[in-house]
């Protein structure tokens, strides 16, 4: 199970036991603000794009959109989602439960989004529809070995 091995790779940072686990589903933004009981934006969801190289992550505010002219002129390339099948094939999670946690893919390349510095803490799911982590952005920049942070989306009016 995805989880198991975020809870194990989480280990290494003393954080195995922080991960938080529902009795209801938290595979989406809206499902995972209820579970929490928090505001939607405060949810970190990982969005997962074709790249020439592999797949880009981008970890980002449960509110915010991709820019489509940000992403280009960050990375070069038009924003392509990846199938569900890829999503997995690339990061071992299920869309839902996809998390940047735990990936041994070395085609995966996971960046921050700025959205996600607004909240002190932010709830990134462990690599099941049901889970959670609570943690500030700066630990999940480290815990994701985050290649930088970028500016690629855009928060609603």
């Amino acid at each position: 199970m995805a989880i198991e091995k975020v809870r194990e790779y989480l280990k290494k940072y003393g954080k195995d036991d922080d991960i938080l686990e529902f009795p209801v589903s938290s595979a989406t933004v809206e499902l995972a603000a209820l579970a929490l009981g928090i505001e939607g934006a405060r949810i970190c969801k990982t969005l997962s794009f074709k790249s020439d190289e592999g797949c880009i992550l981008v970890c980002a505010a449960g509110d915010a959109r991709i820019d489509n002219k940000k992403f280009k002129a960050a990375f070069g390339i038009k924003a392509k989602m990846l199938t569900p099948d890829e999503v997995v094939e690339f990061t071992g999670h299920k869309i839902g439960g996809v998390c940047p946690f735990g990936i041994e893919n070395s085609c995966v390349k996971v960046y921050c989004d700025s959205s996600l510095k607004r909240f002190s803490t932010i709830f990134p799911a462990c690599g099941s529809s049901n889970s959670a982590i609570e943690l500030t952005p700066d630990e999940l920049f480290k815990y994701s070995n985050s290649l930088e942070w970028v500016d690629v989306c855009k928060l609603p009016e």
